[in-house]
């Protein structure tokens, strides 16, 4: 049930971000039955797709406006508006997944898109 990507993003995955198996753990809401998953193949997957599903509730607001804009404190608020998230990433050398919490999941946005504006 992942997101798709977008199409701005794609193309930037630095080795170490690159096929490291991650899972979001989020829960929209404060009810229990908001909890869900997003599967996906790497770190930078899973940023695109968080990015997508914060682009998708903007459109979803406004759907009149043919072009949306943002920065990184929006995705901040989004993030920071969610009842929880986390994130699951595979570590092959112990062959498990390790956890990584908010802050950890605003870090690796702020990084990733930064690494897109500098191209």
């Amino acid at each position: 049930m992942a997101p798709s990507a977008l199409p701005a993003i794609h193309g930037c995955t630095p080795g170490w971000l690159a096929g490291r198996h991650t899972i979001i753990l989020m829960q929209p809401s404060q009810n229990r039955a908001s909890r869900t998953f997003m599967d996906y193949n790497s770190i930078n997957h899973a940023l695109d797709g968080l990015c997508g599903l914060y682009e998708r509730k903007i459109r979803d607001i406004n759907p009149m406006v043919p072009n949306i804009t943002y920065d990184i404190t929006d995705l901040y608020n989004f993030i920071d508006g969610l009842a929880d998230i986390s994130a699951l990433v595979y570590d092959h050398s112990i062959q498990a997944f390790l956890p990584y919490d908010r802050q950890w999941i605003k870090q690796k946005l702020f990084q990733h898109l930064k690494k897109l504006a500098q191209r």
